[in-house]
């Protein structure tokens, strides 16, 4: 059995494969992220992620399920009490979340937090309500740059998101980030602890409209406790994380980092990591299928991404050595024909490939996103994490 010197795992964040055994306790039975998109669209030309299996691990109308895929597959179910971002991640490095992390969708932030983050910050806070960022950059952008104002909202998840405009005459990047920072220490104890504060900048452009750009931040907890990613840096192996994975962990763990621009972004420097002689992990995390699309709402340009994810996927799998494993998932759902604008309770895919294995076909479902993180840690010979059954000895 090989040990491999370098793993590469893809997050497709958001590409759930059906709802969760316990969908009903989130109102989310039903949902289907990949099996909606593909109902969506005319055409669906994947064959990459088809000849890893996808079509074989999950029915579609689009795409067929072949008789020898490439790679290994199956379905992994999600162990904590959470469909976030945030705990997706840390279950799948060994942290179990058992309590939900608290949101404030229905009636905003306390007014105490509010007027605490305006004494530090000195600006008066707008909005304070659950909102699509697009929707409230069009109800509120104008009368914050026109005031100096400062635009806080969240979501279904925990977050506190704070909106500005990245030109420095009206609010500027360092600003912006500084009252993200502020935020995040507010919110780290007690009543008002979430998950992550994220900086939201913005540009108005030409012809009048305000548009989101590509410098977001995420301001996220400190994990609960070590994860692999620490165990992996102890044992001096290379950690490198791409997107908001470093922001994820806190830079907990974390060895390289690597900001993204967008989802194609982040596989080119995939593609580039890939030249270099690293003996660890890449983490990347692939943010656009779920803030862009998933949440929007958007199953044509979810599958559109997904056709740009497979060519891009295409040069990683040509590009992988002997050595090299490659793992492909999810951290939760977000299926874009759904209700509102949540995230969906849904399990996730595992797609597992290494030109050195010869074997393929479909693996056991696992009860834990943290068969990951034992993959990995046997590999490596660290410490196991306290939850998740290790793959390794199945991948021959």
């Amino acid at each position: 059995m090989i040990d491999f010197r370098r793993i590469f795992v893809i997050v497709i964040d958001s590409l759930g494969v059906g709802a969760h055994p316990d969908a009903s306790q989130y109102d989310d039975e039903g949902s289907d992220t990949l099996g909606h998109i593909d109902q969506a669209m005319h055409t669906f030309t994947i064959p990459n992620l088809q000849r890893l299996g996808l079509a074989n691990l999950h029915g579609m109308h689009h795409v067929e399920p072949i008789s020898q895929p490439i790679g290994y597959y199956t379905k992994l179910i999600e162990a904590s009490a959470s469909k976030d971002t945030m705990a997706g991640h840390w279950e799948m490095m060994g942290i179990k979340t058992t309590i939900p992390f608290q949101t404030f969708t229905e009636k905003g932030f306390p007014s105490s937090l509010i007027r605490a983050l305006e004494c530090e910050t000195g600006r008066s806070v707008i909005g304070n309500k659950a909102a699509s960022g697009t929707e409230i950059l069009s109800e509120l952008a104008q009368q914050a740059d026109e005031t100096g104002n400062m635009i806080v909202y969240t979501s279904a998840d925990s977050v506190l998101q704070i909106c500005g405009n990245e030109d420095p005459t009206i609010m500027g990047l360092s600003e912006l980030y500084r009252y993200c920072e502020i935020a995040r220490k507010l919110t780290t104890h007690g009543e008002w602890k979430i998950g992550r504060v994220i900086a939201r900048p913005y540009i108005k452009t030409a012809d009048g409209t305000y548009q989101r750009t590509s410098n977001r931040r995420d301001y996220a907890l400190k994990p609960s406790v070590k994860s692999v990613l620490n165990d992996l840096q102890a044992g001096g192996l290379d950690v490198i994380a791409i997107g908001k994975i470093n922001d994820i962990f806190h830079g907990e763990g974390i060895t390289d980092v690597y900001h993204s621009k967008s989802s194609v972004h982040g596989m080119e420097q995939l593609l580039d990591i890939m030249k270099q002689d690293f003996h660890g992990i890449c983490f990347n995390n692939l943010v656009d299928f779920d803030a862009l699309w998933g949440h929007r709402r958007d199953p044509l340009g979810y599958g559109r991404e997904l056709e740009h994810f497979d060519v891009l996927l295409g040069n990683v799998l040509d590009q992988l050595k002997q050595e090299d494993l490659l793992i492909i998932t999810a951290d939760h759902g977000n299926d874009p024909v759904f209700k509102g604008s949540d995230h969906t309770r849904e399990l996730v895919p595992l797609l597992m490939y290494s030109p050195s294995c010869k074997g393929r076909g479909l693996l056991p479902y696992a009860s834990s996103f943290a068969c990951i993180g034992a993959t990995i840690a046997e590999n490596f010979h660290i410490a196991m994490p306290p939850i998740g059954t290790s793959y390794k000895n199945m991948l021959k």
